[in-house]
C-alpha cells in the first residue's frame, strides 16, 4: 500500500472537480465519499442535490477563523493512498478505516475533536483521495511535520493487519519520484516515461565509466540533451541542470532538473567521487595495488569478457569485503548495467534498460560507497561504452550471453547483501532486476547455446560417453541432473572443447563447480557452460565443425584426466534459469 503526499495547493474546488470528475483517460468510475471528517459531509457523487462547491465550502469554513492575512496561501492537502496490484479490492468501509487512520497517523485529525476537515474519495477500486484544509477547527495549523514518513509507517501496519502485500520501508535514499503532472504531461505528450525519469536514465548512462568531467558533459550532449552549468564567481564549475529540447512548461520555458534533484548520487560532488581514488583505497582481496593496466578494447566481444572477470572479482569483494567495499562494487554494477543496455543488439535491448532502471534503486544506501574497489568494475563499463554496439549474433551475441549470465548472479548477490543489511527497497529492486537479466538471458543465449547443443549432438557415442564419464567423476551428485537437462550437449561440446584447446576439462569441470554451489541452479549445464568457455578461453560462439562426428573416429581413447592447473579463473553463478 503507497500513501503519496501531493503537493499543498490553494484551490480545493479545482482539486474536487478532478476527484468526481472523468478523469484524463475516463478511468474514473462512480467517483463518491468513504468517509470525512464528521461522516456527515454531503457526496456530490451519490446525492444529485449537492454540488462539488458545497462540499468545498464545507471543507474551507474553517479558513473563516482567520483574517485574510493570517490565511496559508496553500491551505488544501492532499494525499492518495493506493493498494497494490495483487492486493483483494477493499470495501468502502475498509477504505474509509484506512481514511481515517491516514489522518490520524499524519497529525490532519489526531483524534482530539478539534481537527482539520477533511473528505476521502474513491473513484477506483485500488485507491482513495483524501483532501483537507490546513486549518483545525480551533484555527490552529495542524502538525503534519514528517506527514509521508507517518503515512508510510500507517501503511505499514495496515498491511500486516489487513493480509495485504507488504511493501519494502524507505530509508530516505530514493530518487524523487516524477509528481501526477508530470506524468500527465508525459501521457499527453506520447512519452514512454516522464521527463525526470528519462533524464535520470540518461545522466546515468552519461555517467558510466566516464573519467572526467569534460567526458560526462560530451556524453550529455551527444545525448542530445541541453545543459545549463552553475559556475561560481572564481570560475570553478559548482553543479549542472539538464532539459529535454522538447520539454517546456506552460509558459514555453524548457524545464531544467539539477543532477541532485534527479537522484541523490547524480549531483555533481557525487559524481566527482567516482574519479577519485582514495590512496588509501585498497580492494578486499588486496588486487587493486595489483592490477595491471587494461589494455585498449579492440571490441564488443572483447569488452564483455572483460566485463565478465571484473564482475566475478567484484562478486568477491561484495561476499567477503567490508561494507564500503561491497556497497561501492554494487554501485559501480549499476554503471556496468547501463553501459551494457546501451551497447547490446535491439533484441536485448529492452529488457537490459529494464534491469539496469530498476537496479538504480539497488546502487545507493546510507552504507557510504568507499570509492577506489570499484576501479576494475567501472573500468569494465568504460569499455562497454568506448567497444561501441554488439552485434546481436556471433561472438558479440554469445559474450553477451556470458556477461548477462554474470550479471544475473551479480544482481542476485547485491540483492542477498541488502537483505542482511535490512534494506528492503533496494533488495527487491536487485532482485526485479535479476528477473529481468533472467529474461535477456534467455534471448540472448538462444543462439549460441543452440549452436553448442548441435556440436554436442553430432559427438561420436564414444566421446559422448567420455564426457559423461568425466561428468560421474568430477560431480557425481549431480551427474544424473545435469544428463537430464537440454543444456547437457553443450556442456558435452564445450568439455570436449576444452580438451581440444590442450586444457585438462576434470581441473576446469571441478574448478567451475566449486566456485558457487550449483543444486539450486535451474540449469546447470547453462552455468557450468559459460564458466567454463571463459575459464579455457573457448570461443562462445564457436563454428560447427563439418567434420565433428569423423574427425575422432580413429583417434585412440585417451586416458583418464588427471588434476592439473586451470588456464585462469572460472566465473561463477546461482539461482539460475
Amino acid at each position: 500500500m503507497i500513501p503519496r503526499i501531493h503537493q499543498q495547493g490553494s484551490n480545493a474546488l479545482g482539486l474536487l472537480h478532478y476527484l468526481y470528475g472523468k478523469g484524463t483517460h475516463e478511468e474514473h468510475i462512480d467517483p463518491h465519499l468513504v468517509a470525512s471528517f464528521d461522516g456527515m459531509a454531503p457526496d456530490p457523487g451519490r446525492d444529485p442535490s449537492v454540488t462539488k462547491r458545497d462540499l468545498q465550502r464545507l471543507l474551507d469554513q474553517t479558513l473563516s477563523l482567520l483574517d485574510a492575512s493570517q490565511r496559508p496561501d496553500r491551505h488544501v492537502w492532499h494525499c492518495s493512498v493506493r493498494a497494490a496490484p495483487d492486493d483483494p479490492i477493499l470495501s468502502d468501509e475498509q477504505w474509509g478505516d484506512i481514511a481515517r487512520r491516514m489522518v490520524a497517523a499524519t497529525g490532519i485529525d489526531p483524534g482530539d475533536g478539534a481537527g482539520c476537515r477533511w473528505a476521502a474519495v474513491r473513484h477506483a477500486d485500488d485507491h482513495i483521495h483524501i483532501i483537507a484544509t490546513l486549518i483545525r477547527e480551533d484555527g490552529r495549523r495542524p502538525d503534519h511535520h514528517r506527514s509521508g514518513k507517518r503515512a508510510q509507517a500507517e501503511c505499514r501496519l495496515i498491511e500486516k493487519e489487513l493480509g495485504l502485500h507488504q511493501v519494502a520501508p524507505g530509508d530516505g535514499t530514493a530518487a524523487k519520484r516524477a509528481t501526477s503532472a508530470e506524468r500527465h504531461k508525459a501521457e499527453r505528450q506520447g512519452r514512454e516515461r516522464p521527463a525526470r525519469e528519462e533524464l535520470r536514465e540518461t545522466v546515468r548512462r552519461a555517467v558510466a565509466g566516464a573519467t572526467s568531467e569534460e567526458e560526462f558533459f560530451d556524453r550529455l550532449a551527444s545525448a542530445g540533451l541541453l545543459i545549463r552549468k552553475r559556475i561560481a564567481p572564481s570560475g570553478d564549475l559548482l553543479g549542472y541542470k539538464v532539459a529535454l529540447p522538447d520539454d517546456r512548461n506552460g509558459e514555453k520555458e524548457l524545464v531544467y532538473y539539477a543532477g541532485s534533484t534527479l537522484a541523490p548520487d547524480l549531483s555533481l560532488p557525487r559524481i566527482r567521487e567516482r574519479w577519485t581514488l582514495p590512496a588509501e583505497a585498497a580492494s578486499a582481496d588486496g588486487s587493486r595495488a595489483e592490477q595491471p593496466a587494461l589494455p585498449d578494447v579492440t571490441g564488443p566481444a572483447f569488452a564483455r569478457r572483460r566485463a565478465t572477470a571484473a564482475t566475478w572479482q567484484a562478486l568477491l569483494i561484495i561476499d567477503h569485503g567490508d561494507d564500503g567495499a561491497a556497497a561501492a562494487q554494487i554501485a559501480a554494477a549499476g554503471e556496468v548495467l547501463d553501459a551494457l543496455a546501451k551497447t547490446s543488439a535491439a533484441h536485448t535491448r529492452a529488457e537490459l534498460r529494464e534491469a539496469a532502471f530498476v537496479f538504480e534503486r539497488a546502487s545507493r544506501s546510507h552504507v557510504k560507497a568507499v570509492r577506489g574497489h570499484d576501479r576494475v568494475l567501472r573500468q569494465a563499463a568504460r569499455d562497454l561504452v568506448h567497444s561501441g554496439p554488439a552485434l546481436g549474433r556471433g561472438e558479440d551475441g554469445a559474450t553477451t550471453a556470458m556477461l548477462i549470465d554474470m550479471a544475473f548472479f551479480l544482481a542476485i548477490t547485491a540483492a542477498n547483501w541488502h537483505a542482511r543489511k535490512h534494506h528492503g527497497q533496494q533488495a527487491a529492486a536487485a532482485q526485479q532486476a535479476a528477473e529481468h537479466l533472467r529474461a535477456a538471458y534467455q534471448v540472448a543465449a538462444d543462439q549460441p547455446m543452440t549452436v553448442l547443443r548441435q556440436r554436442g549432438q553430432r559427438l561420436v557415442p564414444r566421446v559422448r560417453q567420455q564426457q559423461a564419464d568425466l561428468l560421474h567423476q568430477v560431480l557425481p551428485d549431480l551427474a544424473a541432473r545435469v544428463q537430464t537437462e537440454p543444456g547437457w550437449p553443450s556442456l558435452a561440446a564445450t568439455l570436449d572443447d576444452a580438451r581440444r584447446g590442450g586444457n585438462d576439462p576434470a581441473a576446469l569441470l571441478a574448478d567451475a563447480a566449486r566456485r558457487r554451489e550449483l543444486d539450486t541452479a535451474i540449469s546447470i549445464s547453462d552455468v557450468l557452460v559459460w564458466r567454463l568457455r571463459r575459464s579455457a578461453h573457448l570461443p562462445a560462439a564457436p563454428e560447427i565443425p563439418q567434420d565433428t562426428t569423423t574427425r575422432d573416429k580413429h583417434r585412440a581413447p585417451s586416458s583418464a584426466p588427471t588434476a592439473q592447473p586451470t588456464n585462469g579463473a572460472a566465473n561463477g553463478t546461482t539461482r539460475r534459469r
